[in-house]
């Protein structure tokens, strides 16, 4: 049977997770009756912990705003989560310029564990191996990345200084729909109104950002910033442009093309019969090189027809000659 003590810091963790918890609610969870309940929080109280009392129909009891315990208090697997999550995170790229900002977050979670949890979760630290080597990404600075999600979630446009690929700078006014995380990078996507187009920027080469005033309405048509800027990848202007037609459904094709890469759409009519072009997707690569393309084509062992360029052609013969020789070498 949990003992008082450990109920009252339930009562906290339960406050803590925010919102109005009902006195109903808060018996039911912590086993007890309402009266011990009211107890339960005369006890908070005392502790200086600003617990509120809310009349009213859907009334209850709630932290006061703003309100931050100092010593942290995590169970078990709350603590192993956090402190995973913290060097998952980091070797994903999914980090600020703060460089150091993760590890010392860990430190200090680490520190205020009770040392039975903190021995526990060293040894799990300790042991943990990564098939991939950690990536290195370049990373946006704090003050961007929360200035741009202050953005998105109020709709409001933001001034940004940018520095394009090829070192270009520029100073321009976006209407931020989403930020996106992908491949260890952070992107924000949105409206150039200077432009009259949805552009794609990356958050590392964004040298400040600032909130304008005003407020802007997102297309009434959903949004999927995620979608959006995998299109803008697949997009982007490389050395060669390659058509394909392969023969198989989008979740086949998407394998070894995934959205990021390539764009699998239907082909055109062509007015033949239908069963000529039954099943068979049109799809668009640009590369800066061809030579990854032909292994991934003969990976994904499906018909295809290249359409451009003829030296992916001959690229392709040429893997297809090297593995009939290899196949009929014996010795």
């Amino acid at each position: 049977m949990a003992r008082p003590t450990q109920r009252v810091l339930t009562l906290l963790e339960l406050l803590q997770s925010g919102g109005i918890r009902t006195l109903a609610e808060l018996s039911d969870r912590l086993g007890v009756d309402e009266r011990t309940v009211r107890r339960y929080v005369d006890h908070l109280i005392d502790l200086d912990v600003p617990v509120e009392s809310v009349r009213g129909r859907y009334g209850g009891y709630r932290l006061a705003v703003g309100y931050r315990m100092p010593p942290l208090m995590l169970s078990d697997d709350e603590a192993l989560a956090v402190l995973l999550g913290l060097v998952a995170a980091r070797r994903a790229g999914l980090a600020t310029t703060t460089g150091t900002a993760s590890e010392t977050a860990a430190v200090k979670i680490r520190r205020v564990l009770p040392e039975r949890l903190a021995r526990k979760v060293d040894a799990v630290l300790e042991s943990l191996a990564f098939t991939a080597p950690p990536g290195e990404f370049p990373a946006p600075q704090t003050t961007v990345l929360l200035a741009v999600a202050d953005a998105v979630r109020h709709r409001r446009p933001i001034s940004i200084r940018y520095t394009a690929a090829d070192g270009r700078r520029s100073e321009r006014t976006l209407h931020p729909y989403g930020l996106v995380a992908h491949s260890g990078r952070w992107y924000v996507t949105g409206a150039d109104p200077g432009a009259g187009e949805d552009r794609t920027f990356r958050l590392d080469r964004i040298a400040d950002a600032r909130t304008l005033p005003g407020s802007f309405e997102p297309p009434t048509a959903g949004i999927d910033p995620a979608q959006r800027v995998l299109s803008g990848l697949a997009k982007a202007p490389y050395r060669h442009e390659v058509t394909l037609r392969i023969q198989g459904t989008v979740e086949q094709i998407r394998t070894r093309f995934p959205a990021s890469v390539a764009i699998v759409e239907e082909p055109p009519p062509t007015g033949g019969v239908a069963s000529e072009t039954e099943g068979w997707l049109r799809v668009e690569v640009r590369a800066e090189r061809l030579d990854w393309l032909p292994p991934l084509l003969a990976s994904l062992d499906r018909r295809f027809v290249i359409e451009r360029p003829d030296e992916l052609r001959t690229l392709v013969i040429a893997l297809a000659d090297r593995l009939a020789a290899s196949a009929g070498r014996r010795t």
